[in-house]
């Protein structure tokens, strides 16, 4: 292999945050590595057993994503061989496609010249994903709240969130659409005010830095967790476990299986050594939040 032309490093995210159900995300410490280099085909290496049965040609997300991003720009986009490095676990409710979807915009972005507003690459993200959650703290960095209908994309973006997690990661994997099969079509109209309530409390709560408040409205989700939860071994235990312990909040991170745990900076750890001894069907990982969103790093 040639030298690398380009590297991409991109953050891993929690979504949903209890009631921002498809809409609302956090960027977190943890993340994924994209080298890449020109080559007379499309390939695609990634480092590391858990992603080793990935597509490693043209039908690979990021691959797609970077033609999909060339083509709206008008330009063809060139092959390149691309070796990828991930700390963010696969499947497990962090983002992890997100995270490629936003990887192949930046590095399309670079390697073919194409000088993309932030807005453009948020829009493209969220037209690849169908929601603007994930994708959009991937790219942006810090905590998101967006609107995404229609093809339109409306967000307000935290960029510098002083605050830790835990995120509880189980053995086995969770399609997404496994979980959204759970979900029901309609909701009581009382059900569904009380929910957007909560997300609009937890958003200001996020922007002027109230995390205790915004920890109690992600325990208040009406949308989604309630049907999900059944899929989790001790939820209830743990999120009254971690309030004990001294943790914000507790709530299902993404579609699941993983689940979040929200902490004062500098408490994750701590928080994250007391679950590991009450909860062994989990891998605690300590994390604070991440305010850089996809960006070109130095090799």
């Amino acid at each position: 292999m040639g030298r690398p032309t380009l590297a991409i490093r991109v953050p891993a995210t929690t979504a949903n945050l209890g009631p921002g159900f498809d809409c609302a995300a956090l960027a977190l410490a943890l993340y994924m590595e994209v080298e890449a280099e020109k080559a007379a085909a499309w390939e695609v290496i990634y480092e590391g057993e858990e992603y080793a049965g990935l597509a490693g040609g043209e039908e690979n997300l990021i691959v797609r994503t970077m033609q999909e991003t060339a083509r709206r720009a008008g330009v063809e986009a060139e092959p390149c061989r691309l070796t990828v490095h991930s700390e963010i676990p696969l499947g497990k409710g962090l983002g992890s496609s997100a995270t490629a979807v936003a990887a192949g915009i930046e590095a399309a972005d670079h390697l073919y010249g194409l000088g993309l507003a932030m807005d453009e690459k948020v829009r493209i993200g969220s037209d690849i994903e169908g929601h603007a959650d994930n994708v959009v703290a991937a790219i942006m960095g810090g905590a998101v709240f967006s609107h995404y209908c229609d093809g339109e994309v409306e967000t307000v973006h935290i960029p510098d969130p002083d605050v830790g997690a835990v995120v509880l990661v189980p053995d086995r994997p969770l399609a997404t659409e496994e979980s959204r099969g759970l979900l029901p079509e309609s909701l009581r109209y009382a059900d569904a005010v009380c929910g957007s309530a909560a997300n609009g409390v937890m958003a200001a709560a996020i922007a002027i830095g109230n995390w205790k408040l915004a920890g109690r409205m992600m325990e208040r989700d009406v949308f989604h967790e309630p049907y999900r939860t059944q899929l989790f071994p001790d939820f209830e235990k743990i999120r009254r476990f971690a309030r004990e312990a001294g943790a914000y909040g507790t709530a299902v991170s993404g579609a699941g299986p993983s689940i979040f745990v929200l902490t004062e900076s500098g408490a994750e750890k701590s928080i994250a050594e007391r679950l590991a001894g009450e909860f062994p069907a989990y891998r605690p990982i300590a994390l604070r939040a991440s305010s850089a969103g996809a960006a070109a790093i130095t090799v």
